[in-house]
C-alpha cells in the first residue's frame, strides 16, 4: 500500500468516507497505541482509548480540519487516556509512569472545576507553552519526554546519552525554574 498523505485522510473525513478510519488506523494505530500504553498499564484500556480516539476524530472532523493529523490524533488519545487514568485511580496514588510524572508536577500546578479555574487553566497553559519555548532545545525535549510522553528517567537518559542522575537533576532544575517563572507571572502555587 502506498503511503497516504494526511491531507488525503483528512479529505476522506471531510467527505464522511469510512475509509478515513481504516487509513488512520493503518498509518497511526501503532503510534496511538504507544501514546495510550505509556499512560495506561492495561493493554485493554489502551486499546479502548485508541478506538475512542478514532471515534472522536470521526465526530470532530468535520467541522474541524486539523493542520497536523498525527498531533491531533495523539492529543485526542493522550487526553482520553489521562481521563481514563484519572477515573480509574480516583482516590488512589502511584503506580505507573503517568502517575509518577504527574505527581512530580502536582506541587507546581493544580486544576479546578469552576469557571474561574478554567480561565486560570487557559492562562496557565499559555504560560507553560511560553516557558517550554524559552528553554534550550535539549532541556525542552527532556522536559516534554517526561511530562508529555511519560518516558521514565532511564528511557530519557538512554535517548539523550546521559546518566539517569543527570536527567533527574535536569528535570528538578527545570521544575524549579518553572515554579519561579509561574510565581513571577502571578500564579499562586
Amino acid at each position: 500500500m502506498r503511503d497516504v498523505e494526511d491531507r488525503e485522510i483528512v479529505e476522506l473525513y471531510m467527505a464522511r468516507d469510512l475509509r478515513a478510519l481504516k487509513l488512520t488506523e493503518e498509518k497511526y494505530g501503532g503510534y496511538l497505541s504507544s501514546v495510550a500504553g505509556r499512560i495506561l498499564d492495561c493493554p485493554e484500556d489502551a486499546e479502548e482509548c485508541v478506538n475512542d480516539a478514532y471515534m472522536r476524530a470521526w465526530s470532530s472532523i468535520p467541522p474541524g480540519r486539523p493542520e497536523n493529523l498525527r498531533t491531533y490524533l495523539g492529543k485526542l488519545t493522550r487526553n482520553l487516556a489521562l481521563n481514563r487514568l484519572r477515573d480509574r485511580t480516583a482516590g488512589k496514588r502511584g503506580g505507573g509512569q503517568a502517575e509518577a510524572a504527574l505527581e512530580e508536577l502536582e506541587e507546581i500546578v493544580s486544576g479546578g472545576d469552576d469557571v474561574q479555574a478554567q480561565a486560570e487553566l487557559r492562562e496557565l497553559t499559555q504560560a507553560l507553552n511560553d516557558f517550554i519555548r524559552a528553554l534550550p532545545r535539549r532541556r525542552a525535549e527532556i522536559f516534554l519526554r517526561r511530562y508529555w510522553h511519560f518516558d521514565t528517567p532511564g528511557e530519557i537518559a538512554e535517548r539523550f546519552h546521559m546518566t539517569e542522575g543527570a536527567v533527574t537533576a535536569s528535570l528538578g532544575r527545570t521544575r524549579g525554574k518553572l515554579r519561579e517563572y509561574l510565581r513571577k507571572r502571578g500564579f499562586e502555587l
